[in-house]
């Protein structure tokens, strides 16, 4: 009890929104002057340019990046607040801007190089006018053989292969909104979200290789049709499109009249070229859903002006993408990072970049290193997820091969110190400069990040805002958290931005409700300042104006009043040498309400003696007592999902004698029970009635 009451008299009084903060500046890195002689954005009066006194106008400097049929009369259309309107009055076409404006200079230029994950193939490389010629023939077949007009949705079902985007441009062309489901998914959640859209009409494809197997995936498109026929939505026509030409990798039958080889009909349209539709600024491109456990998915709707613009931009400064570099994206196009940046972002400025099919671990942890000294790739773009894989199966892979990265950039979740500086130092050989950046699904562009040419680099923050972006920190009162106050709170931006998603489709008030009545001050008012975003993820601001992201929200764990990080606990775990891979979930405790358990796998060849006491000192030394972790389970391999994601939500599950839900669909599901006996024992204990916190802990939002 003394130690409590001594803690309590330390520690301050946290709001709900305020997440205790133990983490340490880390020391700047500097771009080098080679880097910075060649960046696209070296201007530090950027950020006055594009303060507040000139906001809207000085987005007109993106949108100035396309190629207009109409010019914009109005930049911010704020009448129907918070649905902003950006580029009002303009009209231009997506897959113009993506393609055909570049044939003039950049006909005989690589858009795309494919890299089959069967390394005995060799990578086949698409020109942008041979992407002009397939997705002209795309557009036709969709438009004339499936009947498809302006404003129709399409789901899309595929992995990481050309046709995938070749499709996206297609529907961008007509003006169809396309709705592409992560190949990894199941054919349940294809379903529903084809349900939610209203789509008549499913792409998807016979089959791909993933761990070196040819998985058969059109199976999937049956269940697909099936769900979304319960909920009401019936697709009449399934396009099929074939991985490898006059073979058919599926055990599934193609239904008559219902399903179609794309090969066999595009036949049909070979040569033919479709005008582009010229679209309002405002009008949707696309859909992205969000996926969870629990309720329906949301679609994401993003414009057609504002979104194009914004993914331009930021693909030109923070991505610093320029003609002669080779870019590699190594996200799922099924994601919204690679709608972004490997898709709209990187065609508008006519760069060349690498569609990889496969996992980064197959035949081995030497393989994106193979490819990127191949394909002379010097622009390298991953998750942290990916990078603790890499570093975890092959810690000095990188140094056995001659690649050179100009520019590293890290996306999708915060990264830890630890395995940023292997990042820098082994990957990117201490010569590349890299941008940790925050943002999300509904955002559509970056947020947060150092702008490369400009900003010095600190280890575990994402860095200042955009130029343009107006972040603030409140706390639950709507109070500021003010930069260097060591408090953390809730990230909002408080202005809009031309990148942001329109509305939840076909659910406004869930829209308003999710992310503008939390810190709302006039719900009748048109004004922006009176509708912050409320992006759901805890951060904290140093005295320098660099942002830390802590994760969600959601993902707090409250230890006797303290409102602990997970982040942050897994970033410490990531200390201990011997840890490749860390994860930190919430149990039940009679006394103290919740506290932490911690998951580590290992890194190659370490014995696990000793680890969990090396875990518990580094947490009480790093953070404090009030974190220690009730156990520390070494354990095999992670659950993640396909995309390599670890499943929180299914360890936190084990820990809390949950149910773990439907596990079947993940990368490997065998390493649950696994886990389950070497926590629980034999003996499978399953709880019916949980606390809300612990059931939907680390569900994906």
């Amino acid at each position: 009890m003394a130690e409590t009451r001594v803690m309590k008299e330390k520690e301050p009084e946290l709001t709900e929104a305020q997440i205790a903060v133990h983490w340490r500046e880390e020391q700047y890195y500097y771009p080098s002057s080679k880097f910075i002689g060649q960046a696209n954005l070296t201007d530090p009066a950027v950020m006055e340019r594009f303060g507040e006194k000139n906001f809207p106008e000085c987005f007109r400097e993106y949108g100035d990046l396309l190629s207009w049929d109409q010019y914009w009369h109005t930049t911010l259309d704020t009448s129907d607040a918070p649905f902003w309107q950006w580029f009002v009055g303009g009209k231009l076409n997506v897959s113009y801007n993506c393609v055909d404006r570049h044939l003039e200079k950049h006909k005989n230029k690589a858009a795309f190089i494919f890299v089959s994950e069967m390394e005995d193939e060799p990578p086949v490389s698409i020109t942008y006018q041979e992407l002009y010629y397939r997705v002209n023939e795309t557009a036709a077949m969709l438009r004339d053989y499936c009947g498809l007009k302006t404003g129709d949705r399409v789901t899309i079902h595929m992995p990481v292969v050309p046709e995938l985007p070749i499709t996206m441009l297609a529907c961008a062309r007509l003006g169809l909104v396309h709705s592409v489901v992560f190949g990894g998914f199941s054919g349940e959640a294809c379903g529903m979200r084809a349900a939610d859209s209203g789509s008549k009409v499913l792409v998807t494809i016979d089959g791909y290789y993933r761990g070196g197997n040819m998985t058969d995936h059109k199976e999937k498109a049956d269940l697909a049709v099936a769900t979304a026929a319960k909920e009401g939505t019936k697709v009449e026509k399934v396009l099929v499109w074939r991985r490898e030409a006059k073979k058919y990798h599926s055990a599934k039958p193609m239904v008559a009249g219902r399903d179609f080889f794309v090969d066999e009909i595009l036949k049909k349209y070979a040569g033919q070229i479709v005008a582009p539709v010229s679209m309002p600024s405002e009008a949707p491109l696309f859909l992205m859903y969000t996926s969870g456990t629990t309720g329906r998915p949301k679609g994401c709707q993003h414009g057609t002006g504002g979104y194009l613009s914004y993914v331009a931009g930021t693909t030109k400064f923070i991505q610093d993408l320029q003609p002669e570099d080779v870019y590699w994206c190594m996200a799922d196009i099924g994601w919204i990072t690679g709608h972004s940046y490997i898709v709209y972002g990187p065609l508008t400025l006519a760069a060349t970049s690498v569609l990889f099919e496969g996992v980064p671990n197959y035949p081995d942890a030497g393989r994106p290193w193979r490819v990127a000294k191949r394909l002379n790739v010097n622009i390298f773009h991953t998750s942290p997820t990916a990078i603790r894989m890499l570093r975890k199966a092959g810690p000095d892979e990188p140094a056995k091969y001659d690649y050179h990265f100009k520019h590293m950039t890290t996306v999708g979740e915060p990264i830890e110190p630890e395995v940023w500086k292997w990042y820098y130092e082994v990957v990117g050989k201490g010569e590349a400069v890299i941008v940790d950046t925050w943002w999300q699904t509904e955002t559509g562009g970056f947020m947060c990040s150092t702008k490369p040419g400009i900003d010095p680099m600190k280890p575990g923050s994402a860095g200042p805002p955009l130029p343009g972006i107006y972040p603030a920190i409140y706390d639950e009162e709507g109070k500021e958290v003010k930069p260097g106050s060591g408090k953390a709170g809730n990230i909002c931006i408080r202005n809009p931005w031309p990148g942001m998603f329109q509305t939840i489709y076909g659910d406004r008030d869930r829209f308003v409700r999710q992310y503008y009545q939390k810190y709302n001050r006039d719900k009748n008012s048109k004004k922006w300042q009176d509708w912050p975003y409320f992006a759901g993820d805890g951060a904290v601001q140093a005295p320098d104006g660099y942002i830390r992201i802590l994760g969600r929200v959601d993902d707090v764990i409250n230890v006797a009043g303290h409102r602990l990080g997970t982040k942050e606990i897994e970033s410490v775990c990531l200390t201990v040498n011997e840890i490749a891979e860390a994860a930190v979930v919430p149990v039940a405790d009679e006394v103290k309400g919740r506290v932490p358990e911690v998951y580590v796998a290992l890194k190659p060849g370490v014995a696990s003696d000793g680890i969990e006491k090396k875990v518990i000192d580094a947490i009480e030394t790093q953070i404090g007592k009030i974190a220690r972790p009730k156990k520390v389970h070494v354990v095999p391999d992670m659950p993640k999902t396909r995309s390599g994601k670890i499943m929180r939500r299914v360890l936190a599950a084990i820990s809390n004698s949950l149910d773990t839900g439907d596990v079947t669909t993940l990368a490997n599901p065998d390493i649950v029970e696994q886990i389950r006996v070497m926590v629980q024992g034999d003996k499978k204990v399953v709880l019916k009635e949980a606390p809300e916190d612990l059931k939907h802990f680390g569900d994906e939002r």
